[in-house]
């Protein structure tokens, strides 16, 4: 049995293990059922790995089961593309179960919740191992009912979470009807559901088109680009926290898979606006997702937001990738190699930062960094983890997501050179754009980490934190590891997926797009080198100095506590007279108040005595989603006037009912009949 077939299997087993498993421990032992679901499902993430790494080697295996439609099969097989996201999926899914044996309680902890765990995981590694349109839509479905599941699992407890998951199970089941119509479309135009046979099939130019429109959407739907977001801060707020890890850094990432499938092996050679399709969705997503975590207080909305930002670079990478595919192979190369960087980027950081964000809720019950403050005294693991993480999403050395964007803007840079008009004045705006992302997300994470873990507690929860349980410890440390392992060694990372770069595209396959140096990352395509060992080495080199003369000097002039009355502004600070993540922000949301539309309200209360004299004052200040007050709230209040006017057909006669009843028996056989 091949190891593609034994992942394969071992993921169907170990998925129905896990339900099994949930069943027979009885309610009250949550601790224990933590335990064993917990395990069995990292077994079934290991089942996902072995699969990825079956695609990845190159092993030529495939499983095709027949369906009760004649012609029509359904199946998976083993290919670079495949498993690069399968392996992604699953060692995601390996911390976040680890980490949720130890964070699950209350609803979390449920039999349904585990349950719900395992068919979302099992959907989320089939996804990319399908070998066709049917396979691929079941494990689509499979992944949007089980992660449906999962935001509602608070719903008893937070009045937020029905809403959310409401927007959400729409969104998602929009996705899956617009995958559903560009794939169907594409299929048809082939005369088979296999991805095989529609990669090598003569498509008119009008099908193939609609399908890629169609289909592209779709996968922008769940991967949260905007305007099609608006599922995403709603819903990985209220998820469990493990599951929020899964949600942004491997389930988004199918429809960064989705998007791959379609411009690197369905429909290679396509017109130059299908990549401004992408870049539409790109941009505003890099823009608008940044600007709206760089005002967020909400610690989870503020990642998701960021979850944005980031698809919108990897779409960047791929719609550059598009447009110089035929002039400049070795710079589209480059891009997919920037894409896949990015991709497994995220997937690290974005883990890191909400099993964080998940121990500090875990731990005080807190999400709003306005209440936060002073956990990096009673956290120093989390604030470790929480730092490692937030410096790479900000993109500083010598993280992952330095490595990533320094690859993308390499390809910007050396991408005008032999191009067309329409490239050559895209990428400035586009180098503008990932420039201003970069600035907005240093402000962004400089004031989650600053405002959640230094200067003094604002409340007596955060107060009276402490670190959190060993497994849940130990997951953050293995992420935030990934996200340093990335940054240092991003060589051996892209080598490990350079056969995803296709040669028709790389011109001499993946050596175009990477060269074998040990750690380092080379770009010969745009002719471009970091060694990110070296520049570890020259920081060390620079700082060690300044670290010991200051070691030395405090040593020497110790430092004593003088009580004074005033105290220079330091010894009496009160937790007011510190800057929260709301003020932190404001000259931002001063500078784009016409992008993000605040509404503000000073009240003032008078004393008794007299109006002349202010008792006090409160300032309050709300952010909406524009796009969504703006575009989807006069669609859905069009649709419940729809459903409003739809109910009077609804008035109970049964002499009504029977009449259309007949009407449409009619109609259908006019149809047969012509």
């Amino acid at each position: 049995m091949s190891l593609f077939v034994t992942g394969l299997l071992g993921q169907f087993l170990c998925a129905a293990a896990t339900i099994l498993a949930c069943l027979a421990i009885p309610s009250a032992r949550s601790r224990a059922r933590n335990v064993v679901a917990g395990m069995f499902t990292m077994l079934l993430a290991t089942a996902g790995c072995l699969t990825g790494i079956a695609g990845l080697t190159g092993s030529d295996k495939s499983v095709t089961l027949a369906t009760p439609i004649d012609g029509l099969t359904a199946g998976w097989t083993a290919y670079p593309l495949g498993g690069a996201f399968t392996l992604l999926a699953g060692a995601v899914t390996l911390v976040a179960a680890l980490y949720g044996i130890g964070y699950a309680h209350g609803a979390a902890a449920s039999r349904t919740a585990w349950a719900a765990l395992a068919v979302f995981v099992l959907g989320l590694q089939l996804v990319p191992a399908s070998a066709d349109v049917v396979s691929l839509l079941v494990a689509w479905e499979l992944m949007a009912i089980g992660s449906t599941v999962l935001v509602l699992t608070g719903h008893a407890e937070r009045p937020s979470v029905r809403p959310a998951g409401l927007w959400y199970a729409v969104m998602t089941h929009l996705s899956f009807l617009l995958v559903a119509a560009g794939l169907s479309v594409l299929a048809a135009g082939a005369g088979s559901t296999s991805f095989v046979a529609i990669a090598h099939a003569s498509l008119p130019d009008s099908t193939a088109s609609l399908g890629f429109v169609l289909a592209v959407l779709g996968f922008a739907t769940k991967a949260g680009a905007v305007p099609l977001h608006v599922w995403l801060p709603r819903a990985h707020p209220e998820a469990p926290s493990h599951v929020s890890a899964l949600m942004s850094a491997a389930m988004v990432k199918m429809g960064i898979f989705g998007v791959l499938l379609l411009t690197t092996w369905l429909l290679t050679a396509g017109p130059a606006w299908w990549a401004l399709v992408v870049l539409a969705l790109g941009v505003p997503s890099a823009i608008y997702g940044i600007l709206q975590a760089s005002v967020a207080s909400d610690l989870k909305r503020l990642l998701a937001y960021s979850t944005s930002e980031n698809v919108g670079l990897i779409l960047i990478a791929v719609a550059v990738a598009m447009l110089t595919a035929d002039s400049r192979p070795g710079v589209s190369a480059t891009a997919l190699a920037a894409a896949l960087l990015l991709t497994v980027s995220h997937a690290a950081f974005k883990t890191t930062l909400f099993l964080g964000a998940g121990s500090i809720l875990h731990a005080t019950g807190e999400r709003d960094l306005d209440r936060m403050g002073g956990l990096a005294v009673r956290m120093p693991l989390t604030t470790a983890a929480l730092g490692v993480g937030c410096l790479a999403a900000a993109a500083l050395p010598v993280t992952s997501g330095f490595v990533a964007e320094w690859a993308l803007l390499q390809t910007l840079i050396h991408a005008d050179a032999g191009t067309d008009r329409l490239t050559t004045a895209l990428l400035p705006l586009l180098m503008g754009v990932v420039a201003l992302t970069a600035g907005l997300a240093l402000l962004t994470f400089t004031k989650a980490f600053g405002i959640a873990t230094l200067a003094r507690p604002r409340t007596r929860a955060v107060e009276a934190a402490t670190e959190v349980s060993p497994t849940m410890r130990l997951a953050m440390l293995v992420a935030a590891v990934a996200v340093l392992a990335v940054g240092l060694l991003p060589g051996p990372v892209l080598r490990l997926f350079a056969r995803v770069l296709p040669a028709g595209v790389a011109g001499a396959g993946a050596g175009s797009a990477t060269a074998e140096t040990t750690t380092g990352l080379t770009l010969p395509g745009v002719a471009a080198l970091l060694d990110p060992g070296s520049l570890t080495l020259l920081s060390l080199v620079l700082t060690a100095p300044i670290v010991l003369v200051t070691l030395a000097l405090a040593r020497r002039a110790p430092r004593q506590h003088v009580e004074l009355g005033w105290g220079c502004g330091g010894v009496r600070t009160s937790p007011r007279m510190q800057y929260t993540a709301t003020s932190y922000a404001e000259p931002l949301v001063r500078v784009f108040d016409d992008a993000l539309s605040p509404s503000r309200d000073v009240t003032v209360s008078h004393a008794e005595e007299s109006r002349y004299t202010v008792r006090a004052m409160a300032y309050s200040q709300q952010l909406v989603d524009i796009v969504e007050v703006r575009v989807y709230a006069p669609v859905v209040r069009a649709l419940s006037r729809l459903g409003d006017a739809a109910r009077a057909v609804q008035n109970g006669s049964i002499h009504r009912y029977l009449g259309f009843s007949f009407i449409a028996l009619l109609l259908v056989l006019v149809g047969v009949l012509r």
